[in-house]
């Protein structure tokens, strides 16, 4: 017992020198010259600690998508898109009954999380008549690795079947009030009518680290309910998320 509290507390006292080493490199092995008393508490801390410190980074990071009211006109923009170099606008997508627009990003766990199944979703959806497309508007003076030549690189990576585009200005972001990664705004259209919003909440109940399967759920009930001409209710749990990282002089 006497020994179980002591490595409760070295633990404590060692936690955070821990994290200011493990910032610099991570630890693949220790020297030899450690005895096997010590090698058995360094092997103890590395498997307890390295989770922790993942875990406190997301919860750090958590942003909720904001009130935007149902029936918000989605708003005209003109983005270009780092992979063809061509500029998409919002007319571009008007011959389709329903778009699905996300603010993602290169970098956010949250959305790295979800990647393989938005592409799942947004190949089976297309073909059904969705229109799809991603934006970033991460700023690359604190975060380069979201900069146009990283998300072509992505979007040939993950062989997106949507343009990803590039909101350098951050006015996209702001029209559409996004304020996460990844957020989802789900419109209709009817007719020659603008595109309304019904939508704007989260993907799934899948989180990192929380264990559930990610399924996108709740989003592809919501597209099926748009592609079938059925209501939705405007009961919606928000988008759970990084924060988009704005430019230094417009931060809020």
């Amino acid at each position: 017992m006497a020994t179980a509290v002591t490595v409760v507390g070295l633990h404590g006292l060692a936690h955070s020198r821990t994290l200011a080493v493990t910032r610099r490199r991570t630890p693949l092995c220790f020297s030899s010259k450690w005895s096997s008393s010590k090698m058995g508490f360094y092997h103890l801390q590395q498997r307890t600690v390295a989770p922790l410190r993942k875990r406190l980074t997301i919860r750090a990071a958590r942003t909720e998508s904001q009130g935007v009211s149902l029936g918000f006109r989605a708003s005209n923009f003109e983005l270009p898109e780092p992979l063809t170099g061509k500029m998409w606008k919002l007319e571009d997508f008007e011959s389709h009954p329903a778009l699905l627009v996300m603010f993602i990003c290169n970098h956010c766990p949250f959305v790295k999380h979800l990647k393989k199944e938005i592409v799942k979703i947004a190949n089976f959806y297309t073909k059904k008549g969705l229109a799809v497309v991603a934006i970033s508007s991460n700023s690359v003076t604190s975060h380069p690795q979201d900069g146009p030549q990283f998300m072509a690189e992505e979007a040939k990576l993950f062989n997106y079947p949507f343009p990803y585009l590039f909101d350098e200005s951050q006015d996209v972001a702001r029209d559409f009030a996004a304020v996460c990664t990844p957020e989802f705004f789900l419109f209709k259209r009817v007719g020659r009518r603008p595109f309304e919003l019904v939508y704007h909440g989260q993907f799934d109940d899948s989180r990192p680290n929380n264990n559930l399967p990610v399924t996108g759920r709740d989003i592809c009930f919501v597209i099926e309910c748009v592609l079938s001409g059925q209501p939705i209710s405007s009961v919606q749990k928000p988008s759970v998320g990084c924060s988009i990282k704005w430019h230094p002089e417009k931060n809020q």
